[in-house]
């Protein structure tokens, strides 16, 4: 019904650029096919994610899969993933594999980025309507590695296995004509485990809302602004505003919630004024990391192309320091360092299940360390 590949035909290789097509073909007419290893790497740092998708389209060809665990921070130039097989064995798939490791890792990245900026504040993922609705489930699960709080779109919930969170929309509160009414019914209607976050932008100016919203609704946990970057004006001064009115009325204890067009930049810059990020654009719609898989070895020798380390490759990590050696897959391990990468795949057969909770773990452990080491601006803003 939908313009998407099917599953299936991304299996065949059928989503694969047309060069890869006559490779496969030149190669077979000449009998090549040579034993590679071939890896991806980027020239940025970031959050590595898609690895499950990856592992799914490799499962059953005759290749050797290492990768490092899904939600590990990588450096410019460190192999997340290393496919090792006869070359035609793997070819045409190249681009599928890379399509699925550079959105997931973007949108990791960026929800990292965005969550350490918060801080202690909470984060949730709002932009899956920026992108196509199949990638639904794909958006949330990369953004919830990378360590938001929440997400919103309600196809987590039978796809991943997360509840998901909202408040409510502009259209229901046009629906009654009449903010209270609008508010009273949602707190009337929704499961009472369900936080009473009120809209407060739709007709009049966000103060003026929040104090109707507390002075006319039995329960009023937060107030969520939302309005555009076009009429939004100093959001710092409103939200402060907003603030004023609710403690001056003993609501202390009302949560502000910012949304609208909202990035890392701006989280970090209203962290000690807002209490809950919602954040959509600029996470589903996250760059994707610019891997690219490059043939290191061939045939037991060393090959790459220029401005590429040839040999397959270990990395190992400091975890006091978040510092990473990389050195041949064959040598000895140094020191007091963690190797990174990892077997996932032998002989077409998964060996080694990623986990979703156990990647979102690794990315907030990681972020805990870049807080204790001071640099938590690099990440944000480099």
């Amino acid at each position: 019904m939908f313009l998407i590949v099917r599953d299936e035909d991304i299996k065949k290789g059928v989503t694969t650029d047309k060069y890869f097509i006559w490779t496969e073909k030149i190669l077979k007419e000449k009998g090549k096919n040579p034993l590679v290893v071939a890896e991806v790497t980027a020239s940025t740092w970031g959050i590595f994610a898609g690895l499950n998708d990856a592992l799914k389209l490799l499962e059953g060809m005759n290749v050797d899969v290492y990768a490092m665990d899904e939600g590990t921070l990588f450096f410019p130039h460190e192999p997340v993933l290393t496919v090792v097989g006869n070359y035609l064995d793997f070819a045409r798939f190249e681009t599928a594999l890379l399509g699925f490791l550079c959105h997931a890792s973007g949108v990791a990245t960026e929800a990292f980025r965005t969550k350490l900026a918060a801080g202690d504040k909470r984060v949730l993922s709002f932009g899956t309507r920026r992108q196509h609705p199949a990638l639904a489930a794909f958006i949330e699960r990369s953004a919830y590695i990378g360590g938001v709080d929440g997400v919103s779109n309600y196809a987590a919930e039978k796809y991943l296995g997360i509840e998901s969170v909202g408040t409510m929309p502009h259209a229901l509160i046009i629906s009654f004509g009449n903010q209270i009414e609008a508010w009273r019914a949602y707190d009337e209607v929704v499961e009472e485990k369900v936080p009473r976050t009120m809209l407060i932008d739709t007709y009049y100016d966000e103060k003026t809302e929040a104090i109707l919203a507390v002075e006319n609704v039995r329960r009023v946990d937060g107030v969520r602004l939302d309005t555009p970057s076009s009429r939004r004006g100093n959001i710092r001064k409103i939200i402060e505003e907003v603030r004023w009115e609710l403690k001056i009325r003993g609501r202390e204890d009302v949560r502000i919630v910012l949304s609208g067009g909202i990035n890392a930049k701006d989280v970090y810059e209203l962290r000690d004024i807002v209490d809950v990020f919602g954040v959509g654009t600029s996470i589903a719609g996250a760059p994707p990391i610019d891997f690219s898989l490059d043939i290191v070895e061939k045939e037991g020798k060393f090959v790459a192309k220029r401005g590429k380390r040839s040999g397959m490759k270990q990395v190992y990590r400091d975890w006091e320091t978040l510092e990473d050696e990389v050195k041949l897959y064959k040598d000895a391990a140094p020191e007091g360092k963690e190797p990174l990468v990892k077997k996932y795949m032998e002989k077409g057969k998964i060996v080694r299940e990623c986990n979703m909770e156990e990647a979102r773990k690794l990315s907030l452990r990681q972020m805990e360390i870049i807080r204790k080491l001071g640099r938590v601006e690099e990440f944000v803003f480099g």
